[in-house]
Formats: structure tokens, C-alpha cells, sequence
């Protein structure tokens, strides 16, 4: 990609200067920092089961769910400036230590107003994990390596819902207290490795009256992706937060059980993510396979409601299916952020790309409970199917055909 003004800047800009092996250790630090985060943001739906036990409904339990979700999109455009000036080894140890003792404090508080915000507080400080840790990737990795690499640490996604499956369900059933803690001391412990192992990648200096780097907004393709990569979320969630609800309320199944097959289903998608990511650096492009998961996810999710209407036994192994499908695009679309920004501007581009995807997010939980309610699972799958069909026309694979590759 070319970084003349008005194009898409060079992914290249930072070249990455590692001492031996020491990318692969950050990046793993940073994977490890990335899933502390992801198992709270994304992992309460297994708390759902334990939170109808105290009474809530399932409409008030999937608000309390969102609640991260809503605290990510108040700070993520500003942690991800706060990387692009200050970097990201504090960035990732300052927000991961507050969450930490955020969720230490919700353990005292009572009632679900007291609840609610504590979790909103977590999930605004957990933020910074979301806008940094992609940062450390661009600067760290070369381009024939980085769709790997941004694959290893976007498995962090199904790997936190993985821990959270493993989990919660059974410290949930003796209250939130346990759950909350194990949460806490997973962001504490994480923003310990951080400040011990991190290295921020160099920057180069701008040079005397060289002018600084002009904004990729003023082209559409971020925009694009931004766009597709939102409504992706929405089957993702969907299959994260209401698999488990499903199984237990349709399929008969208990929630420890089901929990320990999700768990499974989130594992096999981080290793979809890598193969994703992998495919990207063979293959040369980032948006082509995107589009063809997405395509695929449309039409998992359009088996599902089938499967779902007719009460099929077929139904169990095709929500699997869907749990690995639709969490596989998001690599692809981080990484292409970060090429497409450049080094000055990535950190407030994923701020961006994280703001769109969590709007959705923070979103599809509370009205897919009202849709479910109201309609049923079957009608409800159908709906999401169509999202993701949406995101695969919108993907800019003729934009990035038109680009200059960077060598």
C-alpha cells in the first residue's frame, strides 16, 4: 500500500527491529493481556444461568451482561490515542490494573444499579487492552508475518469466552463473589506481565519539516471496513452470549456441561483465527478471505434457525459450527486496520474499529433477549443470518486489489 497523501498509508512505516525472539514473547504477553480482558468483557453470558437463580430476568440479566460492553465504547477512541502518544506498554499494564481493581470493589457492592456500574467502570478501563495490544503488532512484526500474528492474539477473543466457559458457570453457582474475583485477579495478574516482559516498538522521529502523517479517513476503505466488521459482531455475540442459554433451555442441557462444550467450540475458533490469519499472509490479502468467511457465517447461522425450527438434534453440532465461523473474520479486519493507518494513526484507528464492532456488541445481547423472547430462537437465528451476508457485500476487496502491496 502506497503512503503518498490520499492513499493508503504504508504498513511498513515501522519497521519491527526485534532482539531475537523477543516479538514472539510480547506477542504472547500480549495474548495473555488480551484474554485477561476478553474473559470479563465477553464472558459474563455464562453468569446468566447464576443471575436468573437470583432473580433476575433474562432481559434485565443480558443489560447487565452489556454493561462492559457500554464502558468499552466510552473510552476506546481515547486509549487508543493514548497508545498512539504515550505507547502501549502503559497503556495495557494502567487500564488492565484498574479493571482489575474495579471488579475487586464490585465484590462489596449490592444491588443491580451498584452492580451495573461497576462493570460499566471495568469495562471502560479494560478498554485499553482493545486499542494497544494491536499496536504492538504492526510495530513488532513484518507483513508477511503479521496476519499470523494478529491471528495469535485476536484468539484471545474465543479463548477469554473459553476460560469463561471452563469457569464461571461452576464459581457462579455459589455466587458472583468467586466469579468477580477470579476476574480481578486475572486483569491484576496480566497488567504484572506487562510491566515486567512489554517493550514498546521504536518510532522513527519525523524529520525536520517533514509534515506529519495525513489521515486515512479521507478515503473510504476504513470506513468499509469498520462497517462490515461491526455487523460480523453480531452473529459472534449471538453464539457467545445466548449459546449456553440455548442448550440449556431448548436442549435440556445443565449449564456446567454446556459450558465445557462451548468451551471447546471458542478453542477451535482461535484456531480458526490463526488459520485465517495465516491464509491472509499466503495468499496476500486480508479482505478476500474476509469476505468468504463472512458468506460462510451468513449461511451457518441460516442453518442454525432451520435446524432450530424443526427441534433437529443436527441443531447442537451446527451452533459448534457457528461458534468457529464467526469469530474467524476479526484477525483479518484488525489487521488491515492497523496496515491501512499506518504506525501514527493505528491506535485511534482500532479505537475506532473496536468503538463500531462493541456498539453492536454492547447491543445484540438485551435485543436478541427481547427478540428471543417474544419469537423464539428459530426466528431469532434468522434474523442474524442476515447481517453477516450484509458485512460480505461490504468489504472493500476491489479497494485492496487497487492499492500497491508493500513489499
Amino acid at each position: 500500500m502506497s503512503n503518498q497523501a490520499g492513499g493508503a498509508p504504508s504498513p511498513n512505516t515501522l519497521q519491527p527491529t526485534p532482539p531475537g525472539g523477543r516479538r514472539w514473547l510480547i506477542l504472547f504477553v500480549g495474548l495473555f493481556a488480551l484474554t485477561a480482558g476478553c474473559t470479563f468483557q465477553y464472558g459474563l453470558a455464562y453468569l446468566i444461568p447464576s443471575l436468573r437463580q437470583e432473580g433476575f430476568s433474562l432481559e434485565l440479566a443480558g443489560i447487565l451482561v452489556a454493561c462492559p460492553t457500554a464502558g468499552l465504547l466510552l473510552a476506546l477512541i481515547a486509549w487508543g490515542a493514548a497508545a498512539d502518544r504515550w505507547g502501549e506498554r502503559l497503556v495495557l499494564s494502567a487500564g488492565l490494573g484498574l479493571a482489575g481493581l474495579v471488579l475487586l470493589a464490585a465484590r462489596t457492592v449490592h444491588g443491580t444499579l451498584g452492580l451495573g456500574l461497576c462493570l460499566g467502570l471495568a469495562g471502560a478501563a479494560g478498554g485499553s487492552v482493545f486499542a494497544a495490544s494491536g499496536r504492538l503488532i504492526l510495530g513488532w512484526f513484518a507483513r508477511s508475518e503479521r496476519g499470523l500474528a494478529m491471528g495469535i492474539r485476536q484468539s484471545a477473543q474465543p479463548l477469554g469466552v473459553a476460560v469463561a466457559g471452563v469457569t464461571l458457570p461452576t464459581l457462579g453457582a455459589h455466587g458472583l463473589s468467586g466469579p468477580l474475583l477470579f476476574l480481578a485477579v486475572f486483569c491484576l495478574v496480566a497488567a504484572i506481565a506487562v510491566v515486567a516482559l512489554v517493550r514498546d516498538p521504536a518510532r522513527p522521529a519525523l524529520a525536520a519539516g517533514q509534515p506529519r502523517a495525513a489521515s486515512p479517513y479521507r478515503q473510504p476503505v476504513l470506513w468499509h471496513i469498520h462497517a462490515a466488521s461491526a455487523l460480523l459482531v453480531v452473529p459472534q455475540f449471538t453464539v457467545a452470549t445466548f449459546a449456553l442459554v440455548y442448550l440449556v433451555d431448548a436442549r435440556g442441557w445443565d449449564a456446567p456441561a454446556a459450558g465445557r462444550l462451548l468451551a471447546i467450540a471458542q478453542v477451535c475458533g482461535a484456531a480458526g483465527r490463526l488459520g485465517a490469519g495465516y491464509w491472509s499472509d499466503r495468499s496476500g490479502s486480508r479482505m478476500r478471505p474476509m469476505r468468504v468467511l463472512a458468506i460462510s457465517t451468513g449461511v451457518a447461522m441460516a442453518l442454525l434457525a432451520a435446524a432450530a425450527a424443526v427441534r433437529s438434534p443436527l441443531a447442537v453440532a451446527v451452533l459448534l459450527g457457528c461458534g468457529v465461523v464467526a469469530v474467524s473474520t476479526n484477525g483479518l479486519a484488525f489487521t488491515a486496520v492497523a496496515e491501512y493507518a499506518g504506525p501514527a494513526w493505528a491506535g485511534r484507528a482500532l479505537g475506532v474499529q473496536n468503538t463500531g464492532q462493541n456498539a453492536l456488541a454492547a447491543a445484540t445481547p438485551p435485543l436478541l433477549a427481547l427478540a428471543i423472547g417474544s419469537a423464539g430462537f428459530a426466528v431469532s437465528f434468522a434474523v442474524v443470518a442476515a447481517f453477516p451476508l450484509a458485512a460480505a457485500m461490504l468489504v472493500p476487496v476491489s479497494a485492496e486489489r487497487a492499492a500497491v502491496p508493500a513489499k
